[in-house]
């Protein structure tokens, strides 16, 4: 009998936790019961329930939700990874933010977690060439949860987008695996040039709320970004930076992932 992959019993096992917190919704708050059902448990699988998830996220007056359904159906059954790292997401919001007390709550009420899973689905398409259906997804996903993020970007898995009002990602943008954003964190260009124009985030970084990044430069893996700053140069790995226009004010220590601590301090050298 074949074996099921790590990546699968982990979504498994996700769905379990969800669908026993749901239960435990349904006792506690009666009147959100149809929220739940709808949201969780009218779905056999994660799958069909982030379908749905993402499919209600962007339902609109233009396109009939059952054609939106298939739109978000067809992505998902095409594309195994979006599932898996969506996922990966679940955990690193549950891991890292200290409200996030059960698996549940960014599937039911955290913005920055729906637009993520949105602009799966977009980015999907993109590479389908399906570009104008890309483009139509951001701009609902922009219009409704105030998060820009181009369909054309690239994001890893196991990213949080804590708040996440006011976030924007460039098209030529690229985020590394394990990478925490707070809001109003902006990954853009410095002006009209074409072409790779847009910041590439390495594996466990985190950037702090506001932080503006710009350019086609490099954040290391494992640095820190400080809140508010403007970063329009690279960062060494495991630096931290911060300031108008960002210096390396600190080392981030050997056995500490930034996105992970979500430990905003900035140790020096001294």
């Amino acid at each position: 009998m074949k074996q099921k992959s790590t990546a699968v019993n982990k979504t498994d096992e996700i769905w379990e936790k969800i669908i026993f917190e749901s239960i435990e919704i349904k006792k506690k708050e009666p009147l959100l019961n149809y929220f739940i059902e709808k949201k969780i448990s009218d779905h056999n699988s994660f799958q069909e329930c982030l379908s749905y998830l993402v499919a209600d996220n962007l339902e609109c007056s233009f396109i009939e939700f059952s054609e939106i359904k298939k739109i978000t159906d067809f992505a998902l059954d095409s594309d195994e990874k979006i599932i898996f790292s969506t996922v990966e997401d679940i955990l690193a919001n549950f891991d890292r933010d200290p409200a996030c007390t059960r698996h549940i709550n960014p599937v039911l009420y955290y913005k920055g977690f729906q637009a993520l899973q949105c602009y799966r689905i977009a980015n999907f398409y993109s590479k389908k060439g399906n570009l104008d259906l890309a483009y139509f997804i951001q701009m609902l996903v922009s219009n409704k949860f105030s998060v820009d993020i181009h369909p054309f970007a690239t994001i890893g898995k196991g990213i949080l987008m804590d708040h996440a009002h006011g976030i924007v990602i460039g098209e030529t943008a690229k985020i590394g695996d394990n990478v925490s954003l707070l809001h109003s964190v902006t990954l853009g260009g410095t002006g009209k040039e074409e072409g790779d124009r847009h910041p590439k985030i390495g594996n466990g970084v985190l950037l702090g709320a506001g932080a503006k990044v710009l350019g086609n430069i490099k954040i290391g893996d494992c640095a820190k970004v400080a809140s508010g700053s403007v970063v329009l140069t690279d960062v060494p790995e495991r630096k931290t930076v911060a300031g108008i226009p960002a210096k390396i004010v600190g080392e981030v220590p050997k056995e500490i992932l930034p996105s992970k601590s979500m430990d905003h301090e900035i140790i020096t050298n001294e």
